[in-house]
């Protein structure tokens, strides 16, 4: 959505599996009217909020037109349709690893390298991608399993190989274990660039 606002001539193509597009727009109202999404959620406004809900409705109507859900099937050849159809500048998948892709394949990983492949097809034609992956939990100096900190490495990406190869830039989401609302964007490959760690608040009531 942002990145809709900073440049008008983009399109986007959004592929969630996992939430509805009415619950992903539902947290930007949210998010740019600065009403907690509970209550935007279950539509507990009163005109308290009508001003807040206003700017944030006109604000998500200046890029309405040029954003796009998929719908099921989340496979490869749905994507790749909608986003000719749409002339998508950008795709956004989340996540990875329940996108199918054209064929047969024995296992997850061999599902996964096919979608990979795919996906660096559609960049090399100039369409930005940015994949969402599951990780798998990892083994703490403690030997406890966990998402946290530096446990998380390239490796933890689920059928990690292809994603580690196939992207120009991967991030890792690594929460702060004394502040819940403190989160580190890891910067783990960068192909083109040097890896740059981005810190962020998570504005959990938003």
């Amino acid at each position: 959505v942002d990145a809709l606002r900073l440049t008008d001539s983009l399109r986007v193509l959004v592929c969630n599996v996992e939430m509805p597009s009415t619950v992903l727009l539902d947290r930007q109202l949210a998010r740019f009217s600065g009403i907690d999404a509970t209550t935007i959620r279950y539509r507990k406004l009163d005109g308290s909020h009508a001003r807040r809900l206003d700017q944030a409705l006109n604000t998500l109507e200046h890029i309405a037109d040029r954003l796009c859900f998929l719908h099921p099937p989340f496979s490869v050849e749905n994507i790749a349709a909608a986003a000719d159809e749409f002339d998508a500048g950008l795709i956004v998948l989340d996540y990875v690893q329940r996108i199918s892709p054209p064929g047969k394949h024995s296992d997850q990983r061999g599902s996964v390298n096919a979608t990979m492949s795919y996906l660096r097809q559609f960049a090399d034609a100039g369409v930005g991608i940015v994949v969402v992956a599951a990780v798998a939990r990892q083994k703490d100096h403690h030997g406890r399993s966990s998402y946290a900190g530096n446990a998380l490495s390239l490796a933890s990406f689920r059928e990690s190989s292809e994603l580690e190869f196939g992207a120009d830039d991967a991030f890792i989401l690594t929460p702060d274990q004394k502040n819940a609302e403190l989160v580190t964007l890891r910067h783990l490959k960068a192909r083109h660039t040097e890896p740059t760690d981005i810190a962020l608040r998570f504005d959990r009531r938003r």
